[in-house]
Order: structure tokens, then C-alpha cells, then sequence
């Protein structure tokens, strides 16, 4: 792979200079006529340093655009051949390239999609072809979930995701996911786990909207094998945090009058940068705890002083003793995927779905 050896230290970084360059040269390899100086200069322009990884990304499928022959059947033929050099972030470039420029070429594009989804993912530039051509590329959907390579089987289910995240919705499939169930279900059992992972996250989509199709399916499967009972697991992982009755029960969480919560700690208050530390004891008053969920939920500050709810899986089993310890901290620490503010929160304690105590706390 032709890619500076220097480990990225930020995801846009994968998209270096030197990845430019090596795209460039190898382009010119297949091309003779490919303007190499004037790639590299629109592609490194004076803001490239401040693109963000989607940005450089388009950028790079946008100049492939302006440099490659008009013709697309041919351009498709070079960068099939120049893409074979690159894998992961590296490589989502040439999907991308796809969903540009190849919507008007249904064929062309899906035979370019089936090939190069083996070096990266084609489950984002599929989607545009799905909302134009719904009927036709959920046709060939069916066909790759028969597929005997299982990164092809993969995208089958990946790509037609309701919600996947990152990328445009499908409204449609929100609505009705039917032809999302016909297409994905012949791989719940798949010998991949890669290609059972994105059933299960398909599903866990299509529980958002419509959670009774899945409780369902749920019903229907559980049980027939160990890898069938990690999907249904995985696929009702969102139903689960809601403390939904039916799918709770469903994995055995029943109810909970038994368990008492004792010795409550909470830190009255934390700074940002730093650890939450609580602490609780469960008892049983029958001889066991029995089979137990145990979360905690922070309804965190908003900015506009509202309060939003977050659960937080603490831990879950069939516990034999009739009491049990818990310790657990939750880090303040700045991530790019929440923003703290500074004021009063509350945390509960949820067992089986149910609240069992609940303590405030201020964040300083």
C-alpha cells in the first residue's frame, strides 16, 4: 500500500500527502494521459490542512472526476485497477467516485460498487443508488447476500441500513422495512461474524421505527443457535436500554420486586476532566438475585438548561448470591461525541428496566 509509513495521529490524516501523490502516480501508471502536477495541486490546495476526513475524501473523488476520462465506463476501468494498491480510509475514495459521478450508469456503477467494497466499504455510495433506483438496487441487494464473498454478502445488509450512521437516511425503508427484512434475513446465520454484526446493526435500526417487526423476529429466532441468539442479542440492544417489558422478558430479565438497592453513594459533585464515583449494594429476599440487568442512566445538562437521558450498562448475569458490591465511575472527560455543561445532573439506577433510586449531582 502506498501510504507514508508514519502511523495517522487523526482519522483525516489518512488522506496525506503522500496518499495524494500515490494515487496520482498510480492513475498516471493506467492513464497516460493523466495530468499528474495538476491532480496534486487541486487536490492540495491552500486550505487542505484545515479539510476534514469526509472533505478530503470528496475532494480527492472530485479531481479524479475533473482528471480521468469523461468517458465513465473508462474511468471506472482505471480506477478499478488503480484501487487494488489501497485498503481501509485509504480506499473509500473510489466509492465515493462511484456515487458522484456513476448514478446514471446503474450498471456500470453496481459492478464497480461489488468490486471495490472489498478494499474498504461501498455501503455509503450505495445509497444514492437506492433512493433513485429503488426496486433495481434492492434487486441486486439479493443477489450479493448470495454472494460467496462475505464482504459483497456484507454490504448487502450494511448498505441498506434505515439509519446508518454517517451517512443519508432512507426514509422508505424507516416507513416499511420489509424489503430490508426479504434481503437481510437469508444472512442471520451467516459463517461471518462481519456479516452478522451488520445484520444485527440492520436490525437495531429498524427496531427505532418500527420495534414491533423486530420483537417479532426476536420471538422467532431466539434460540436456534448460539450465533442466531448474538444477533437477536445484538439486534435488540436499543429495545433493551428502553427497558422494553416484552424484549426484556424475552431474554429472561423478569421482574425485579425481589432486589432491594442499599448504601447509595454518589459524589456530590465532579469537575470536567474528571471521574464520577458511585457505589451500591443489591440484596435479594429470595435465596438468589436471579438473572439481572444492571444500568445506570445521567440525565445530563443541555445548553439549554434542559436535561437529556443517557443509559449506561453496568453489568449482567445470573447471580446465585443473594447480595452483590457495586463500584463504577463515569468519566467528564471531553470526547467528540458529547459536549458537557456545567450545572445540576441526576443518575439512576435501573435494574431490569425498572428505576430503583436515583441521587443529584453537579458537574463544576
Amino acid at each position: 500500500m502506498s501510504e507514508s509509513s508514519k502511523q495517522p495521529t487523526l482519522l483525516k490524516d489518512y488522506y496525506s500527502t503522500e496518499l495524494v501523490k500515490s494515487i496520482a502516480k498510480n492513475c498516471k501508471a493506467q492513464d497516460n494521459y493523466f495530468k499528474i502536477a495538476s491532480f496534486e495541486k487541486k487536490v492540495l490546495g491552500k486550505d487542505w490542512e484545515q479539510l476534514e476526513l469526509k472533505e478530503r475524501m470528496h475532494r480527492i473523488a472530485d479531481m479524479l472526476g475533473e482528471h480521468l476520462p469523461k468517458a465513465y465506463k473508462r474511468s471506472i476501468s482505471i480506477l478499478l485497477k488503480v484501487a487494488v494498491n489501497y485498503s481501509g480510509l485509504a480506499h473509500m475514495c473510489f466509492p465515493d467516485f462511484v456515487e458522484k459521478f456513476g448514478l446514471d450508469d446503474f450498471e456500470t456503477s453496481m459492478m464497480a460498487l461489488e468490486k471495490l467494497t472489498e478494499g474498504s466499504s461501498s455501503e455509503f455510495a450505495i445509497r444514492p443508488f437506492i433512493i433513485r433506483y429503488p426496486k433495481l438496487t434492492m434487486q441486486k441487494m439479493k443477489t450479493w447476500a448470495q454472494s460467496d464473498n462475505y464482504h459483497v454478502r456484507r454490504l448487502a445488509t450494511e448498505g441498506c441500513r434505515p439509519r446508518l450512521p454517517w451517512a443519508m437516511a432512507l426514509p422508505d425503508f424507516k416507513q416499511d422495512p420489509s424489503i430490508v427484512l426479504e434481503t437481510i434475513m437469508v444472512l442471520i446465520d451467516d459463517d461471518e461474524l462481519y456479516v452478522r454484526r451488520s445484520v444485527a446493526n440492520n436490525l437495531n435500526d429498524i427496531s427505532k421505527d418500527n420495534p414491533k417487526r423486530v420483537i417479532e423476529i426476536a420471538s422467532q429466532y431466539l434460540g436456534r443457535s448460539k450465533d442466531i441468539d448474538w444477533v437477536i442479542k445484538h439486534a435488540c440492544r436499543g429495545l433493551l436500554k428502553q427497558g422494553n417489558k416484552k424484549v426484556l422478558q424475552l431474554f429472561g430479565f423478569l421482574d425485579v420486586g425481589h432486589i432491594k438497592v442499599t448504601n447509595f453513594r454518589l459524589d456530590e459533585s465532579v469537575c470536567l476532566e474528571e471521574r464520577l464515583n458511585f457505589s451500591f449494594e443489591l440484596k435479594s429476599t429470595k435465596e438468589s438475585l436471579e438473572k439481572l440487568r444492571v444500568e445506570f442512566t445521567i440525565d445530563f445538562m443541555k445548553a439549554n438548561g434542559k436535561t437529556a437521558g443517557k443509559i449506561f450498562k453496568i453489568c449482567e448475569g445470573d447471580y446465585n448470591e443473594k447480595a452483590k458490591s457495586i463500584k463504577k465511575t463515569y468519566s467528564f472527560k471531553k470526547i467528540s461525541t458529547r459536549k458537557y455543561y456545567v450545572g445540576e445532573h441526576q443518575l439512576h439506577i435501573v435494574i431490569n428496566g425498572e428505576v430503583f433510586d436515583s441521587k443529584k449531582f453537579s458537574l463544576v
